[in-house]
């Protein structure tokens, strides 16, 4: 099977994602800067995740120019990213209604953390059907990014619990390290 189909659909999913996160943001009942302000924690939220949800977007998108061709196992863990993905919203919600309370904070970042494993998974998916020599495989490399990622989330998750705002810190410290569309993969692909 072909990679557009699944590029396609992975697109679309995203796109409704962010639509859904969008349609969760709440208007200022009034027309003054204390209204702004009482929606400010939402749209903090809102504007992390859409970096988030853009950054995975990106380098799918630079994931899948390695891709010949598919088979069920990406296709499946294609699938479970984007089942982590699409709780992206809800946690975003949550945490924004309850800015800086402990446990939606947690959860924030647990909705973080498993599209970092999934996303992982799905590299592994990749290269155990292209080879260990494939270009995906050679622009990965020790992949210290893609490792320390899941670590910071989970001590974020954890330290949501002493100290939110260092939480949310640390949330967008992982966004800002992925900021930039991963040029390892479009190196290798140059260079090939």
């Amino acid at each position: 099977m072909g990679k557009d189909r699944l590029a396609a659909f992975s697109d679309g999913v995203i796109a409704i994602i962010i639509t859904i996160m969008v349609l969760e943001l709440k208007v200022p009942h009034g027309a003054d800067w204390a209204a702004l302000r009482g929606v400010a924690p939402n749209f903090v939220a809102y504007v992390l995740s859409f970096v988030y949800l853009a950054i995975y977007w990106n380098n799918h998108h630079h994931l899948l120019h390695t891709v010949t061709r598919v088979d069920g196992l990406i296709l499946w863990a294609n699938s479970h990213l984007l089942f982590w993905l699409s709780l992206v919203p809800a946690a975003t919600a949550w945490m924004g209604e309850n800015f800086l309370a402990p446990l939606p904070t947690a959860v924030y970042g647990v909705s973080l953390l498993m599209p970092a494993i999934a996303y992982q998974l799905l590299q592994r998916a990749i290269v155990h059907q292209q080879g260990k020599h494939s270009v995906l495989a050679s622009a990965l490399g020790n992949d210290f990014k893609g490792k320390l990622s899941p670590l910071l989330y989970a001590a974020a998750v954890a330290l949501a619990f002493v100290d939110a705002w260092l939480s949310i810190a640390i949330y967008a410290l992982v966004a800002v390290m992925w900021f930039i569309p991963d040029r390892r993969i479009e190196k290798v692909l140059r260079e090939g």
